[in-house]
């Protein structure tokens, strides 16, 4: 819509008019709004809220703002009623110039989500820049000897305004010599000029006044007027006249000063000095001419003296003239017209108008990161610009319009992986050479809670000694969060569970922050061997993610409890053992058994047994067993003994320091009618008793073979394993390895469920095991063990530290259970005897070997460890050697021996060990008859199997 503007009550009425028939159009995704230059401050333009499709209550939050590159604050909006309304003055010639299209480009940006709109607002012309001539006044000659129709050209005025506001209409003031050219239809050719009409007489008029008017076509018109004074001269009678009146030239942009652009050439017919020809650019000619070009006033050469710029000014018109040297000198006019050609000397320019940084890790794919605006002030081809991205990032560009690109999320993000982004975007446009511009943003991936805390493995094993002190520091736990921030502040706890009749948290706490693990009270090995419980690490996100770790706590057990004797069964007196003996015994009869148990485990609870010498007493004809407890007979009796014989026997296990008991034990020595038959009746059930768990004895013996294979196969995988994991120069070295245990000691551990049985001290069970491990390395020497007559034996070195027991092996711990002699026992008339001895310290000599003990007080003989020393076999006895039982993959042995219930004693098959020859001599010395050596090398074998 194209209308005039003015000042009066019908102007306003169009303005008025205009106003409420501003057109819009939505093409190209722009709105279109048009209205007239120079309109007052809060002139409407649009509703563009409204014409955006956005409503007025979302324009603050959504952060609505307009941005006019290089516009200024000419236009604004009301937040309010979402109106466009003019904010200052708009003047269209200052915005564009000649330009025939004048708009102006507005960005509307909205955030959340962010939404880019573009609007063009067109300045349309008024006529309010009436015509202008370059000068108001201007001097001009001529010759009076000029011909009719002579021409003078005239400089045109110029109009800032476009269009029918700057269709110029020229008018000459009356006179009778003159009159005027009006312009050519060659849009590059003004052709303004005077005519001669009427031949000139300079003695009759030398000067002649004329106005020159010019009035624009809009409405109201404007004019402007320039005064000119022709000064007729006397004759020169002919001018200069150029080849061409026009000439036209292409001049690269940028080329450098003092480039030949064109020469121009006039000629003069006349001769001598009113021939030659000077050439000068005209007085017309505007100053950015005159800055850009110099001609020669010799040669009529025009050269380049400043700087070229197709972006500045596309066409230049220079108007030369060419003036004779006559007295009264003549000139000549031509035109040139000189049109500039772009070259791709400017470089792309990027700018990024929005960011919506940091961007989270979950942010759905289509979500737009920025938005990206590019520009090249070429023309053509090498204005033309394409954006690309960096390779290989998670984010794409997308043109949106017309030099416009939108960064936008391609695939999904991981923070832990990438926390931030590099982006570089290069911007080519289509020249030749190419030329291109980068921007670079770094874009930052904002955590979210994905990833719950972890810990270094599943589980832990710890162990710790019980009657540890309240609030000790047991364990460290430690879980890693790959989030950041709250969302890596990682707390721990307790996964509260019951313990027994308690609950967890009453035995151990957690420090939330440090994960530092504390036992609350002491733990007591007998009463908890291992506390299983689980330990939770939870992040501070939202929501919070968690994971759990388990903990097995092995109680270590430490010599807390001192031996407990268990009641007698017969011949209670006052808490003494009371036993009947006949005179008539020989050596090596059982009279009773001492039975004890131990709370703790393993060496803690290892007993043994010594026959304390009682002051001022003879030596005593009775001994008991250093491992069993049964007391038995030295050698026979005589008229010599005492008839009542009180015996007091130290319990004492093998911890450090080891903890004893004693119990009291009253012998009284009969004839044989005075023993009761009860005994005999007893011993004779006992034994019937014994026979019927000879079953229960086989399934228990394949039980431990069964057991202990799949053990000993554990353990080598577990030591494959560890050796495998462990990279030592291309081999894997021998280590001790670590077990899973609740002891201290051990070398490998073993558990079965046995059943139990109570036993008399008459009885004896039909089936034996011997369970023989594998020989390890000692360099502690061995010291002899020296022969005792019944009253003590030399207390056995320490077992290997390596030595480990299972729990379920003190099962029977609390029961009426005996300990056997060590190796395999027969039963017969006289009691039980021993056929396999037992061994004190180690030894370094290769024919040494060691027992180890049972794992617990009150646990039968049928579990006993032998090992041998390095490179010696089993040795056995005089007399038929037990079965032996082989577990593949290991050098333990299980050998089982079944014997009759009725078989005898036979003292040949006793086994002695270290020094039994100087123990027999030491012997003899002590006795001077033969009667007496023959008893003391019976007493002396027999003391040999104790060993």
């Amino acid at each position: 819509m194209e209308f005039s503007w003015g000042s009066g009550p019908e102007s306003q009425r169009l303005l008025l008019s205009f106003l409420l028939l501003a057109i819009w159009e939505a093409g190209s995704g722009q709105l279109h709004y048009s209205i007239p230059e120079e309109v007052k401050h809060g002139t409407f333009v649009g509703r563009i809220a409204q014409d955006l499709g956005l409503e007025l209550a979302e324009l603050v939050p959504r952060l609505f703002r307009v941005a006019s590159k290089g516009r200024g604050d000419l236009l604004e909006v009301n937040l309010q009623n979402g109106i466009l309304f003019v904010n200052s003055r708009i003047d269209r010639e200052e915005l564009c110039g000649r330009s025939a299209e004048c708009s102006i480009h507005l960005e509307v940006i909205v955030d959340r989500p962010l939404q880019v709109f573009h609007v063009e607002v067109e300045v349309k012309d008024i006529n309010d820049n009436p015509p202008v001539f370059l000068a108001t006044q201007k001097n001009l000659f001529i010759a009076e000897s000029k011909p009719l129709d002579t021409r003078l050209p005239l400089e045109g005025a110029s109009d800032a305004d476009i269009g029918v506001n700057a269709l110029l209409t020229y008018s000459l003031s009356p006179n009778e010599y003159f009159s005027l050219e009006k312009p050519s239809d060659d849009p590059r050719v003004k052709g303004l000029g005077l005519l001669l009409r009427k031949s000139l007489d300079r003695e009759e008029t030398p000067e002649i006044f004329l106005v020159l008017t010019v009035t624009d076509g809009g409405k109201p018109e404007l004019t402007g007027t320039v005064q000119l004074l022709i000064t007729v001269l006397d004759a020169n009678d002919n001018a200069p006249v150029f080849d061409r009146t026009l000439y036209t030239v292409k001049l690269p942009e940028n080329v450098p000063n003092g480039t030949l652009v064109i020469k121009v050439n006039a000629s003069d017919l006349d001769e001598g000095s009113n021939g030659d020809i000077i050439y000068s650019f005209s007085t017309d000619i505007s100053p950015n001419v005159k800055s850009k070009f110099h001609i020669d006033p010799v040669t009529g050469q025009i050269f380049v003296k400043g700087y070229i710029d197709f972006e500045e000014c596309k066409s230049y018109e220079i108007l030369v003239e060419g003036f004779d040297k006559g007295q009264l000198p003549l000139s000549g006019h031509c035109r040139v017209i000189v049109e500039v050609e772009d070259t791709n000397d400017n470089v792309p320019a990027l700018e990024f108008k929005s960011l919506s940084l940091p961007i989270r890790e979950n942010t759905p794919l289509g979500t737009v990161v920025a938005l990206i605006s590019v520009s090249d002030r070429d023309s053509g081809a090498n204005g033309q610009v394409t954006c690309h991205l960096t390779p290989h990032v998670p984010f794409k560009l997308v043109s949106t319009f017309k030099n416009y690109y939108s960064l936008v999320l391609d695939s999904a993000l991981d923070r832990e992986t990438i926390s931030d982004y590099k982006l570089v975007v290069t911007a080519r446009d289509g020249g030749s050479p190419s030329l291109w511009a980068t921007a670079s943003v770094s874009v930052e991936v904002a955590d979210v809670n994905d990833n719950a805390p972890l810990f270094a493995q599943p589980e832990y094993t710890v162990f710790v000694k019980e009657n540890n002190p309240p609030g000790c520091h047991i364990f460290t736990v430690s879980a890693h969060d790959a989030d950041a921030q709250e969302n890596a502040l990682v707390s721990y706890s307790l996964v509260e569970r019951r313990v027994g009749e308690r609950a967890l948290s009453s035995f151990v706490s957690v420090h939330a922050e440090s994960g530092k693990v504390y036992a609350l009270q002491p733990l007591d090995h007998e009463e908890i061997e291992l506390l299983q419980f689980q330990v939770s690490a939870g992040d501070a996100g939202v929501p919070p993610l968690g994971s759990n770790v388990t903990l097995q706590v092995f109680v270590l057990d430490e010599n807390d409890n001192m031996p407990t004797l268990l009641a007698p069964r017969t011949g209670d007196t006052g808490g003494a053992l009371n036993e009947l003996v006949q005179w008539s015994v020989g050596a090596g009869h059982v009279v009773t058994k001492v039975r004890a148990v131990d709370a703790d485990s393993g060496y803690n609870a290892w007993l043994s047994y010594e026959l304390l010498q009682l002051s001022g007493g003879s030596r005593s004809p009775f001994r008991v067993g250093l491992y069993t407890g049964e007391i038995s007979t030295t050698r026979a009796l005589d008229e010599a003994d005492a008839p009542r014989q009180r015996l007091l026997v130290l319990v004492k296990d093998h911890g450090e320091p080891a903890l004893t008991a004693t119990a009291t034990v009253l012998v009284s020595l009969v004839e044989s009618g005075q023993v009761p038959k009860t005994s005999s009746r007893a011993q004779a059930g006992t034994a019937g008793h014994d026979a019927a768990l000879v079953d229960v004895n086989v399934y228990l013996i394949i039980a431990i073979c069964a057991i202990s294979s799949l053990l000993v196969l554990t353990l080598l995988l577990y030591t494959a394993f560890r050796c495998s994991a462990v990279p030592t120069e291309g081999s894997c070295r021998p280590g001790k390895p670590t077990l899973v245990c609740s002891s201290a000691v051990g070398s490998w551990s073993y558990s079965q469920q046995r059943r139990q049985r109570v036993c008399s001290g008459e009885g004896l069970p039909k089936t034996d095991l011997m369970a023989f491990s594998p020989s390890l390395p000692d360099s502690r020497d061995r010291e002899d063990q020296p022969q005792t007559t019944g009253d003590s034996l030399a207390k056995p070195r320490q077992p290997n530290p390596d030595w480990r027991y299972s729990a379920s092996l003190r099962a029977g711990m609390h029961s009426s259970v005996h300990l056997e002699e060590a190796g395999i026992l027969r039963a017969g008339p006289g009691g039980p005897d021993q056929q396999w001895p037992t061994v004190s310290s180690a030894t370094p000599e290769p024919e040494a070997g060691e027992v180890s003990p049972p794992v617990g007080a009150g646990v039968n003989s049928n579990s006993w460890t032998f090992k041998y020393g390095p490179g010696n076999p089993k040795q056995s006895g005089p007399g038929e050697l037990p079965d032996k039982f082989i577990i593949p993959g290991s050098p333990a042995i299980i050998s089982i021996r079944q014997e009759p219930t009725n078989s005898q004693i036979d003292k040949s098959d006793f086994i002695t060990f270290g020094k039994k020859e100087e123990t027999k001599k030491k012997k003899k010395k002590k006795k001077g008859n033969k009667t007496q050596e023959k008893k003391e090398k019976g007493n002396s074998t027999t003391d040999n199997s104790d060993q």
